[in-house]
């Protein structure tokens, strides 16, 4: 098989979540240790960050990456879903897994592959695993896909686990209340590996010290010993960074980040507190590599749409935030930007409770929906329907270029455009 009959077997045959949601969860993990076995157990012959949370593993991950790389250290990356390419899922240093490689993995796995039937997703954990230990990288950053204890990515023996934060996603798996889902992430713990929390939140707390406890594990909660402040934007030719005021005990400094959501705010206190952590374990890494890490993070590792500008006159911002807190802080940002009329071009998924979503979203905004080229898409004349109960009106453009076109003609120079209500809508934008 060529790479595009590679991606159509896999695409195919095997079962996938972002495509067809519920069908493809598998709840436990005797499919990927089946796998890893089969592959040499390729995932201890590599040293591993483990990244999970609602909100925030992907920035995170794709942060250390950045900040192991520019430590010169060959890192690894996965993360899940791929925007674009298949490939974007496995990275090192920022550079995506070569396409002869994922022929080779599936040829010499096809038989097994068949025989197992293991989900997408598990299968590409293994592919992962095993690219890694091929071309022997110093680390790897691992995001967790869903919760964590019964995820496939949860084989590996970590240097650290790192948990950005809990919120109300993914409740038909991973429970109805914060410290049960908060529970499911917790399974990312081991025995005697340190754990960062990026975010402490009341209800969750307990559930952490308790595993922690448990698997004697080390446990920093980052808010205790990092807090920061927003300064503002600054522009630095085409592209624009964050400027943070970072206190840590006694000292303080301004950092440029290049992901300038302000929900980031969460983020670089547990991305502090892992540099920190591995620092402590003997890995070399200057201040100077994590400023360069956090400044050039898209570039360095090829990160796309978490508050991506695409456009101005009028403003066009994309943000993948999904769920009840992510769209809550994509609101409160739209707050800070002056604009005439703001325009929402907006597209979900069927199995998320959508309802407090569309309650949360503003009423006076010009509203296009659409709906991402996927089974799992909510159909966009539904999502219409469901907006108008809550009191939200607009267009019916399914297609998304087409309904991002149709906000930009419509548009004024001085008007505000977001892009976003789920991952796959921001993954289907022509020009990110």
């Amino acid at each position: 098989m060529n790479y595009q009959e590679t991606l159509d077997y896999l695409f195919n045959s095997l079962p996938m979540f972002q495509r067809v949601g519920a069908s493809a969860f598998r709840k436990d993990l005797s499919n990927t240790l089946a796998l890893c076995a089969r592959l040499g157990n390729p995932e201890r012959k590599f040293k591993s960050i483990h990244v999970a949370g609602t909100n925030g593993k992907g920035s995170t991950s794709h942060s250390l990456a950045a900040i192991f790389q520019s430590a010169g250290y060959k890192t690894g990356l996965y993360t899940s879903p791929h925007l674009k390419s298949f490939t974007e899922r496995i990275r090192i240093d920022g550079i995506e897994m070569t396409e002869k490689a994922v022929v080779q993995f599936v040829a010499e796995n096809k038989g097994f592959l068949d025989e197992l039937k293991p989900s997408f997703f598990e299968m590409t954990v293994g592919m992962a695993f095993w690219y890694f230990a091929q071309q022997q990288v110093d680390v790897a950053i691992i995001e967790v896909g869903m919760g964590g204890r019964l995820d496939s990515t949860n084989v590996i023996i970590p240097e650290l686990s790192v948990i950005t934060n809990i919120g109300y996603d993914h409740m038909q798996f991973l429970g109805e209340t914060l410290p049960e889902i908060a529970g499911e992430k917790a399974g990312i713990i081991k025995a005697g590996i340190p754990v960062v929390i990026s975010q402490k939140q009341p209800e969750t707390t307990a559930v952490f010290l308790q595993k922690a406890s448990e698997m004697n594990a080390p446990i920093v909660f980052a808010e205790e010993i990092f807090s920061l402040k927003k300064l503002g934007e600054t522009k630095k030719g085409a592209a624009i960074f964050a400027e943070f005021e970072v206190n840590e005990t006694e000292n303080s400094k301004i950092i440029s980040f290049g992901l300038i959501g302000n929900y980031q705010r969460y983020n670089l206190p547990g991305i502090f507190e892992s540099v920190n952590q591995m620092r402590k374990k003997g890995w070399k890494i200057p201040d100077q590599a994590v400023r360069k890490g956090l400044e050039e993070v898209t570039s360095l590792t090829g990160l796309k749409g978490r508050w991506q500008v695409l456009g101005q006159n009028p403003t066009v911002i994309a943000d993948t935030g999904h769920n009840e807190p992510g769209i809550r802080e994509i609101l409160a940002q739209l707050k800070t930007y002056t604009y005439q009329s703001l325009w929402m071009v907006i597209g979900m998924v069927q199995d998320k409770d959508i309802s407090k979503i569309l309650a949360l979203l503003p009423k006076d905004a010009h509203y296009v929906f659409c709906q991402a080229d996927l089974p799992r898409a909510l159909p966009a004349d539904q999502l219409a329907e469901k907006a108008a109960n809550q009191g939200l009106k607009g267009e019916i453009i399914p297609k998304v270029n087409d309904a991002l076109n149709f906000a930009r003609k419509n548009a004024k120079g001085d008007d505000l455009i977001f892009v976003g209500g789920s991952t796959f809508v921001v993954a289907e934008i022509d020009e990110l």
